[in-house]
């Protein structure tokens, strides 16, 4: 009895070793390299990247979605939306930013970014007032450790400036500090 249930063992263990070879990869470059990265700079140019990310915005919690375009190796655009969930107000933030890059050979990739937008505040129940939207300017610095040739972890601080019409400061601003995490998927659109 013995010997037929390890022959039978056996011939499954055969089988899954043989359809384990026969698996179809989405990225076929990428089969048996899930770690591995093309030697050079990074191939920004006509790439998109698509970007969730968590942090902290200010002293509260802060979650995103970032859009980026590369039309060349230095240069994208992107487009952000954040919220900042809290108790008593909550943030939506929404901005355009250009990220300038000098791209490099290995994993590590430093960028720097400028942008424009607006910063939509909510009052929560406990106060009586009407929403808020405020003119935004940001500018920061990130970084991306690839993972692969397709997948980076970002690493970005920005600073937040809210524009007009706060009594709270002399100049009518008032300042933010920015810092997300989150995983970079990028994808080309061809050459």
């Amino acid at each position: 009895m013995n010997g037929k249930l390890l022959g039978i063992l056996m011939s499954i263990l055969a089988t899954a070793a043989a359809t384990a070879d026969e698996v179809e990869h989405l990225v076929p470059t990428m089969a048996g390299q899930s770690f591995h990265i093309e030697e050079g700079a990074r191939p920004y140019a006509r790439r998109l990247s698509f970007t969730p990310a968590f942090g902290r915005l200010g002293g509260d919690d802060y979650y995103s979605l970032r859009l980026a375009f590369n039309p060349n190796p230095w240069l994208g655009y992107e487009a952000h939306v954040g919220h900042n969930p809290s108790e008593s107000v909550h943030a939506l933030v929404h901005s355009i930013h250009t990220l300038l890059r000098y791209p490099l050979s290995g994993r590590f990739q430093p960028y720097a970014s400028l942008g424009y937008g607006m910063m939509l505040i909510f009052p929560g129940a406990v106060f009586k007032a009407d929403p808020v939207t405020k003119n935004a300017v940001s500018a920061g610095i990130g970084l991306e450790i690839y993972i692969r040739n397709d997948v980076a972890l970002r690493g970005e601080l920005r600073g937040l400036t809210l524009m007009g019409g706060m009594e709270t400061t002399q100049d009518g601003s008032f300042d933010y500090r920015e810092l997300s995490v989150g995983l970079a998927f990028y994808r080309s659109l061809g050459q």
